[in-house]
């Protein structure tokens, strides 16, 4: 979402601050040419829906689709849980059916604003009532480009405005009806931005396909290597040529050259602390500190705090070896079991234990293993639910199965080269959507024109 109107002006600044060729309106400067249009000028239904009685109990595996507010995302259709309703629930809504092209908008709930035009796979179904149909008269304003229009921020910005205190509890209908946009009086220059919008859109989305798809092969080789059913043809032949076997272990059946040992065997490890947050001459020194939630980095190369001398020297943190194998031991949410790598020598927080690299182990495969185990992990913790955690005891004594080492190596790199595939193609992501906002931001206020 962007912001359209980032021109618009102050009262009294249009004799300086309108350039040639537009007009200062309320939403902003505008092409002369353009219009200033509200969704009830534009459009033949505005309307929800309503949950049949029996709620989930009367739906069906097949019929027409039910499309609730899970199923509208921004700017397109999620329909992976999309529920169905019987022809004879379907009949007796026929106000809420379904046409194609019509723009869906989510009008209550932590989803109110998202927006999402109809296709052909729920044409002929129903909406809720958290669902709003917005039927436009495509001549006066085209489906698509008023989900690009509903989407933005300046869209957004008028959805806010309605909600008591900025919750975003729900809009009426007459509030759907009222919000305005800039448009091109042009049919074909709407169009135009529609499509060239959209086809950004569609770009996203197989882009988003591609990164589902390598990370799901990425999952499935780390499985495969990580456990040695599957080997790596240098390693998979004896000397005389013959296929290696398997044997039996604690773990369950293992490469016959490969061993089960536990972390405390082939290395050590530490937490770390955290300095009085009250005595501010702890803080903002020379020393890089690396609190529990930056796990997330995965491969860390800086961090946001630093402590100083007295710091460092005045709790129980301490600096660390770079390449170390960092493991989340508390936290709620996601924190606790998840490892990364210190690219840097720093201290951590008590919440983190760091495994030391060693000449016996690959500390890249040691990382891949323990980041294939994170269910695991987290099940292993201490403590009742969400607020159990790790401990050094556990991580000492948790076993793996270890191949020699330049076979460690050699896996690790195959999983480095597959994150550095997926790593460039979320970049690729990120850098489409900003170029889509840029475009949005030119085409929607007509600073840029097709036609």
């Amino acid at each position: 979402m962007v912001d359209l109107m980032t021109n618009e002006q102050q009262p009294g600044s249009a004799e300086t601050g309108v350039p040639a060729g537009f007009k200062l309106t309320e939403v902003g400067v505008i092409p002369e040419d353009w219009l200033v249009i509200s969704i009830d000028d534009c459009t033949t239904k505005v309307g929800s829906g309503k949950t049949p009685t029996g709620g989930a109990s009367i739906y069906v595996n097949s019929g027409h689709p039910f499309v609730r507010s899970q199923n509208i995302d921004w700017g397109r259709l999620d329909l992976t849980d999309v529920a169905h309703i019987t022809d004879d629930i379907h009949n007796t809504f026929s106000g809420s059916e379904i046409q194609q092209d019509d723009v869906l908008l989510n009008i209550t709930g932590a989803s109110i604003g998202r927006c999402a035009k109809a296709d052909f796979r729920i044409a002929g179904g129903n909406v809720n009532q958290h669902v709003c149909i917005i039927r436009t008269d495509a001549k006066k304003l085209k489906p698509s480009l008023l989900v690009e229009l509903i989407n933005s921020n300046f869209g957004q910005k008028q959805i806010d405005s309605y909600q008591a205190g900025g919750n975003r509890e729900g809009l009426n209908f007459s509030q759907v009806k009222s919000l305005k946009f800039a448009v091109a009086s042009n049919e074909a220059e709407q169009a135009a931005i529609a499509k060239v919008l959209t086809d950004v859109n569609d770009y996203i989305i197989i882009l988003e396909k591609s990164l589902t798809k390598k990370q799901a092969i990425k999952t499935a080789t780390m499985q495969q290597l990580l456990t040695g059913k599957t080997r790596l043809p240098q390693f998979a032949l004896r000397e005389n040529g013959t296929v290696k076997g398997y044997k039996k272990s604690e773990l369950g059946e293992i490469p016959e050259d490969w061993e089960v040992k536990n972390i405390g065997q082939f290395t050590d490890c530490c937490a770390g602390g955290t300095p009085s947050t009250k005595i501010l001459s702890y803080w903002g020194g020379i020393h890089p500190w690396m609190s529990s939630g930056e796990l997330h980095l995965k491969q860390v190369y800086k961090v946001a705090d630093y402590i100083t001398d007295d710091g460092l020297a005045n709790s129980s943190t301490k600096y660390i070896p770079e390449n170390s194998v960092l493991i989340g031991l508390a936290g709620q949410g996601k924190t606790r079991g998840t490892v990364a790598i210190n690219r840097i020598k720093l201290c951590t927080n008590q919440s983190i234990a760091a495994i030391f690299p060693s000449e016996h182990h690959s500390t890249e495969f040691l990382f891949y293993n323990l980041d294939n185990r994170y269910e695991e992990l987290r099940n292993l913790s201490t403590g009742d639910g969400g607020r159990g955690g790790l401990n050094l005891t556990i991580i000492r004594k948790l076993h793996l199965a270890f191949p020699p080492k330049e076979e460690q190596t050699a896996i690790a790199t195959i999983l480095s080269d597959m994150d550095k595939e997926i790593q460039a193609l979320q970049q690729r992501m990120e850098k489409t959507h900003q170029l889509k906002q840029g475009m949005m931001q030119e085409l929607l206020t007509g600073k840029t024109r097709l036609i």
